[in-house]
């Protein structure tokens, strides 16, 4: 076994024990009647609604794709990237490490459409990019409209909050600076890349933010069942439990995103808020992401095995 694999190894396991340690933090102050109940205490309107931003944000998360490949000059049909995203992503965020885990995904169905592997790479690559100023932009609002809440939890004050999300909002605009002004490859090792077009750029960041916003309003639906929480709290929360998951990896963010939300809202983040959330955003796509994998395989071995059946009858007819 290389070093590379005991190293990944070991990080995973640490990241499982990382997730036992924290559910066992959480579960224990509650009583098996206790989640049923709080979980019952969620209008089915409620979970359907929060089902509905969850649903939002995986559309926003195929535009990624979408924004990748048109970045990289080539096309493909909506349907077919709409299903490699959502099946990579629905597997990777449960999976963890979703970077790798996804790009393993994507290659799987980009490379039969047509797609080189330096290409899924860049796709992997623009993706996380866009993740990434999607975080930082609508953290950067969060502490300038919500910097209470920010304040309290960095323990900073309000001011510093304040300035600090006026600071990570020059992050975007200095990328789309840089996508407007540097149009020559960018070379690294053995790749080379090229910032997308300005346009393109600025789909990025707001892309991206959207997706962020779905999200939190998917956890808002489940919180605000508990308590009279602001918007910006949970997009705060979320924030800081995305941000987290993404330094600890731990697939799903088990335990992860439990702690840091009931750190952020100890009052509205009740047991049953953080289970309806977890299975609207993650178990349910989970679910549908591995039924359409199984599907996609059926058919594409079918599909093969009727393109080698039609070529083994032209070279018959060809003798």
């Amino acid at each position: 076994m290389s070093l590379k694999s005991i190293i990944m190894n070991g990080l995973l396991v640490a990241a499982l024990c990382l997730a036992v340690f924290l559910l066992y933090r959480i579960f224990q102050n509650y009583s098996l009647d206790e989640i049923v109940q709080s979980v019952r205490s969620i209008p089915l309107s409620t979970f359907f609604t929060a089902l509905a931003f969850a649903a939002a944000s995986y559309l926003c998360l195929s535009c990624f794709d979408l924004l990748a490949i048109r970045s990289l000059g080539k096309s493909l049909p909506y349907r077919k990237i709409v299903l490699a995203s959502f099946i990579s992503l629905s597997l990777g965020h449960n999976i963890g490490f979703a970077g790798l885990s996804s790009g393993a995904f994507r290659y799987r169905f980009y490379s039969r459409w047509g797609l080189t592997t330096e290409d899924v790479a860049k796709i992997i690559l623009f993706c996380g990019v866009t993740v990434g100023l999607g975080l930082i932009t609508l953290g950067g609002l969060a502490l300038i409209v919500n910097p209470g809440d920010a304040a309290r939890l960095l323990r900073i004050d309000a001011p510093s909050a304040r300035i600090f999300g006026v600071l990570a909002l020059i992050v975007p605009v200095v990328y789309a600076s840089l996508a407007f002004f540097i149009r020559s490859k960018l070379h690294l090792w053995r790749w080379s890349f090229q910032l997308p077009r300005f346009s393109i750029a600025l789909a990025q960041v707001g892309v991206g933010t959207i997706n962020f916003i779905f999200v939190s309003a998917c956890l808002h639906q489940m919180l605000s069942t508990f308590g009279d929480v602001a918007f910006f709290r949970s997009v705060t929360a979320y924030v800081l439990a995305n941000s987290a998951i993404l330094a600890t990896h731990v697939p799903g963010g088990l335990g992860v995103l439990e702690a840091t939300v009931s750190y952020a809202v100890p009052q509205e983040a009740s047991i049953g808020a953080l289970i309806a959330f977890r299975c609207a955003y993650f178990f349910i796509p989970l679910a549908l992401g591995a039924t359409l994998l199984l599907i996609s395989e059926l058919v594409f071995r079918r599909s093969r095995g009727a393109d080698e059946e039609a070529d083994e009858r032209a070279e018959a007819q060809s003798v």
